[in-house]
């Protein structure tokens, strides 16, 4: 099994609605995102999967979320849009694109700072 993996990054402002804290106020940051791809067989170049299809498949994804107000992001209505959330957004939208395909979609990451972040798989 192999593994492989592309990073990538997004700006957007977001607020905490009901949370008792600095976050309830809007804010910034410098999303970085790890999107995490499975395969048992390397094609015949060797390659797992070509890095520029997973890129822009993940760059369609985030062009939306780029600078944007996460808090009025229509697919976040009325939730939160924490890193879990945005996280489990971003791993949906990517699997659809590889649906049917060999590559199995392990995991997105979801990182607002350099030391936080949050992980969804299934």
């Amino acid at each position: 099994m192999f593994e492989v993996f592309v990073k990538s990054h997004f700006s957007a402002a977001h607020r905490l609605r009901d949370y008792d804290g600095d976050c309830a106020r809007w804010h910034g940051h410098n999303w970085e995102v790890t999107a995490t791809l499975q395969v048992d067989t390397l094609n015949q170049l060797g390659i797992a999967v070509d890095f520029r299809e997973v890129k822009q498949a993940l760059q369609t994804i985030l062009k939306d979320l780029d600078h944007s107000d996460l808090t009025q992001f229509a697919p976040f209505a009325g939730i939160n849009p924490t890193s879990e959330v945005i996280a489990r957004y971003i791993f949906q939208q990517l699997k659809l694109t590889f649906a049917g395909e060999r590559l199995c979609l392990a995991r997105v990451q979801v990182c607002e700072t350099p030391s936080t972040g949050a992980v969804y798989f299934e």
